[in-house]
């Protein structure tokens, strides 16, 4: 355990405090067990260290911070270390990787049931199943999604332009007053491509030579020792499961045929289903269903897209098309807060079946809306909003 300290006081006095993520302020502390999800390379151990370096940095006796795949737990089990700690005077134990230990849920329950004066924060994979695990936490634990950095978050991280995030009713009821403020701030298009190239990883931010690399490794890893192990995908299947993922990247956004996809990546009707799933839950991919109650909706997605605009420019073998990078933006960035669905009847998305958005550039008109109430155009290219047609850059100011 002595080993663990040590190793907690020197990532914590490495840890930076001067940006930080909204999560911070969305997060109920107070809760006694706390889950933080999210894909890889998002930040989900930097928030937790300055989460403890804001609040533990003078009382190192009350909080530790370790990660699951640590080589002390080749040794010991995390009801030992909780043991000890609590008999040490600890309060809150920080775990990072919970699902590189295997029993992580189990434990976790017992801890908590068996603990009650101590306060428990894990971290996870986006795959993460609270529900399905081994020891159901659904009930117990509040968990919070993680999702990489919004537009608003990258100009506040990469440029020092400090705007307040708004919700989608202020985005489209109030976008002159929005743009009218950004625009005496910044110039939003400025920065937009940079931001569609490189600012959804934080990591980014560690220099760009290798910034690709950085994201095919973290693709790699999840399809190579994530998807089997948390999802039980057959080891001799990895290759095909890369070729999809191919597939996907070069021809997004996918409008889904699952007979022409089993026969491009060699795999059953029934292996290609799952593996869209899998692949949309480790946040790889995301698949939208359209806004038609149909049984249908159970058994396919309408639409596939690439999670976010930087896996699409590193993992395509073609030149991005500009009307999928705007597509694939809008969704990523909706979806985080939104239930967003594809509109079988005129415009692109059906948002909290509530609005109707249709995406494009600069010069797209509203034939595709016209009629519809509460119907809006998210345009490319213009730094201000006119009547119903509303900035893209803006929608990027949601978290």
């Amino acid at each position: 355990m002595d080993t663990l300290i040590r190793r907690y006081k020197r990532l914590l006095t490495a840890t930076s405090t001067t940006y930080i993520r909204s999560l911070m302020d969305t997060i109920n502390w107070d809760n006694r067990l706390i889950a933080i999800r999210g894909a890889r390379g998002v930040g989900k151990t930097t928030l937790m260290l300055q989460y403890l370096k804001l609040h533990y940095a003078n009382d190192s006796q009350s909080a530790l911070y370790t990660s699951l795949d640590s080589l002390y737990f080749t040794q010991h089990t995390l009801s030992e270390l909780a043991e000890q700690f609590y008999l040490k005077g600890g309060k809150c134990l920080f775990l990072d990787e919970v699902h590189k230990y295997p029993s992580w849920s189990k434990e976790i329950k017992n801890i908590y049931d068996e603990f009650p004066e101590l306060k428990i924060v894990f971290t996870g994979s986006s795959l993460l199943q609270l529900l399905n695990a081994e020891a159901d936490l659904s009930r117990r634990c509040i968990s919070y999604n993680m999702q990489g950095l919004s537009y608003r978050e990258y100009l506040k991280l990469f440029h020092q332009i400090h705007i307040r995030p708004y919700t989608l009713e202020e985005i489209l009821e109030s976008s002159d007053g929005i743009c009218n403020e950004v625009n005496s701030q910044c110039r939003p298009l400025a920065h937009f491509e940079d931001y569609l190239k490189h600012g959804y990883y934080p990591f980014y931010l560690e220099g760009n030579a290798e910034y690709y690399t950085r994201i095919e490794n973290i693709t790699n890893l999840i399809l190579e020792i994530e998807l089997p192990q948390q999802c039980g995908v057959d080891i001799s299947n990895v290759r095909k499961l890369k070729s999809l993922l191919g597939i996907l990247s070069s021809e997004v956004p996918f409008m889904v045929d699952i007979t022409k996809l089993s026969a491009l990546a060699e795999l059953s009707r029934t292996t290609i289903l799952a593996y869209l799933q899998y692949l949309d839950r480790a946040k790889l991919i995301h698949l939208l269903y359209s806004d038609n109650d149909s049984i249908k909706k159970l058994q396919k997605p309408d639409k596939i897209y690439m999670e976010n605009t930087n896996l699409l420019y590193a993992l395509t073998f073609k030149d991005v098309n500009k009307g999928t990078l705007r597509e694939v933006f809008m969704v990523n960035q909706l979806t985080y807060l939104h239930r967003v669905e594809y509109c079988t009847r005129s415009a692109d998305y059906t948002i909290d079946s509530k609005y109707t958005i249709e995406v494009g550039g600069k010069s797209k008109d509203g034939k595709q809306i016209a009629g519809s109430k509460k119907a809006f155009i998210a345009a490319d290219d213009i730094e201000y909003s006119a009547g119903n047609k509303i900035p893209l850059w803006a929608f990027g100011f949601l978290y």
